[in-house]
């Protein structure tokens, strides 16, 4: 027995102890501490090719990062247990003093105290008036929005509960926020997607190449909207010390809110998603695809299409592979795209500004096989050249050939188009989210403005015919202008209650 008088009473220190808004402060400055590496590493939900090329940039630190869950920081475990943890502590704290305030708004406001010469605030004149004037002194009062509460010769005053209401509504408005945000997270989606000029995307699991589901999602509430890319825009700073840094890109698309519906025309630039159906579309990256027609000896065409290549620096110097499997041997292709294409004995092939002003393909000719027949998943961005040999190294211009040895077939670089990568969210819960958070903005503006107060009013009665009048108060607050608020009742109350002068009696 005693054991468990024992646990039960280490229960009930840690419930207080979660529920103290100590602590719920704390674990919500915990959590906004826990966001910070989701701004500080690329993320998987949002901006997967940024995560593949860290990891490859930093071999040592980028996989143990990986492990603590540094590139998919709002999924972690850790970050989830300090969310629950405050969601619990927030429940805990608010919801019994909501109780307690609702209980106060019903009651009526407290007696005076014994001695109000004592409180911050009082004035106190004679007078001949009795007590039949305390009705009409609360009355005066009220009509000036206080709470009134009268006795035989006594008025009891409070205003300001609205102080209470906005601390409370502030809070409960932030716990409506973490349940908008876990719901939206576990009924809602992500996912990015590339496309190029000329190609669409349709609001499909398959079409995607990331998708990110909530816990609860349901792939029979996704809506049927697509669109294609018709055309992508970039410009870039010429010259100066920003030589080469973005000043715009956008993107052209059309539009369909389902398989039936007209196509509209939309612009999607940065910060300026595109909203339908409940989703936002987001652009979020762009890069080149190199068009590429490869032939056998025989003249016929095994291969032609704009290939992904992925940027890796700022001048967007981008690397990409092409796979030939219908040749005879396969040819595979590694390959650098240049934008504006420069060569020196330190760097090597590379771009020198990002838009394509002299474009140039880079690339290296592999032939034997690609390892497309073991069953093994492959990347299309990376190709396995264990049982293939190197054919030919060649540079090509738009419209130049490659002739491959021993009749092989050719390989012409037919010009380029360019991609923009998008990031797909659907989250259900976000409208709530702003409607509480307009709340919480609202109640923490009340809790700031609106002063807590109390006031009193006693008349008594003296031998001599004549009766004290004394008015106070006290704020529950820090609020300023306690004096000056009492002083005005008290002007209130002479009106009822005319002060005595020397030599009127």
């Amino acid at each position: 027995m005693g054991f468990m008088t024992r646990v039960i009473a280490y229960l009930r220190w840690a419930w207080r102890s979660l529920t103290s808004m100590r602590t719920a402060l704390f674990l919500l400055f915990l959590l906004a501490i826990a966001s910070v590496p989701g701004s500080l590493f690329p993320q998987r939900g949002t901006t997967p090719l940024k995560v593949n090329q860290y990891l490859r940039d930093h071999p040592q630190s980028g996989p143990f990062l990986d492990k603590i869950h540094m590139f998919d920081v709002f999924a972690s475990p850790w970050f989830g247990a300090i969310y629950l943890l405050l969601f619990v502590s927030l429940t805990g704290c608010v919801l019994p003093r909501t109780l307690v305030h609702w209980k106060e708004l019903r009651s009526e406001p407290p007696s005076a105290p014994r001695n109000l010469s004592r409180l911050t605030a009082h004035e106190s004149w004679n007078s001949q008036a009795n007590a039949t004037a305390v009705a009409d002194v609360a009355k005066a009062w009220k009509d000036r929005g206080w709470r009134v509460r009268t006795g035989d010769s006594w008025v009891a005053a409070e205003r300001g509960y609205a102080r209470e209401t906005g601390n409370l509504l502030f809070h409960l408005a932030l716990l409506f926020v973490l349940l908008a945000v876990g719901s939206g997270s576990a009924l809602g989606t992500k996912g990015t997607v590339i496309v190029r000029e000329g190609s669409g995307f349709a609001n499909n699991i398959t079409q995607y190449d990331t998708f990110t589901p909530g816990r609860a999602f349901n792939t029979s509430t996704m809506a049927p909207f697509s669109f294609q890319l018709k055309n992508f825009f970039a410009s870039y700073q010429l010259g100066g010390m920003q030589n080469g840094a973005p000043r715009e890109f956008h993107a052209d698309v059309l539009v369909k809110n389902n398989p039936d519906s007209t196509a509209r025309k939309v612009r999607i630039a940065v910060n300026e998603p595109l909203r339908i159906e409940g989703s936002s579309v987001y652009l979020v990256g762009h890069g080149y695809s190199p068009k590429i027609t490869i032939k056998d000896g025989k003249g016929n065409v095994v291969w032609q299409d704009a290939a992904i290549f992925l940027p890796q620096d700022g001048n967007f110097t981008s690397t990409g592979v092409v796979k030939a499997p219908d040749t005879v041997p396969q040819l595979g292709i590694q390959a650098f795209f240049l934008p504006t294409a420069a060569v020196d004995m330190t760097q090597g092939p590379h771009s020198t500004f990002p838009a394509p002003t002299d474009p140039m393909v880079f690339m290296s000719v592999w032939s034997g096989d690609l390892g497309l027949d073991s069953g093994v998943p492959q990347s299309v961005f990376r190709l396995d050249t264990t049982k293939m040999k190197k054919i030919g190294l060649e540079r090509l211009k738009p419209g130049q050939t490659y002739k491959l040895p021993d009749g092989q077939g050719s390989i012409t670089f037919d010009g380029y188009k360019e991609w923009a990568s998008f990031s797909i969210t659907h989250d259900p819960g976000k409208g709530w989210a702003l409607g509480a958070g307009m709340l919480a903005i609202l109640g923490l503006t009340l809790s700031l403005l609106v002063p807590r107060r109390r006031a009193w009013l006693r008349i008594t009665e003296s031998e001599n015919g004549t009766s004290l009048v004394e008015v106070a108060g006290l704020s529950k607050t820090e609020a300023p202008g306690l004096v000056a608020e009492i002083s005005s009742l008290a002007s209130t109350a002479r009106t009822y209650i005319p002060e005595v002068l020397h030599g009127d009696q």
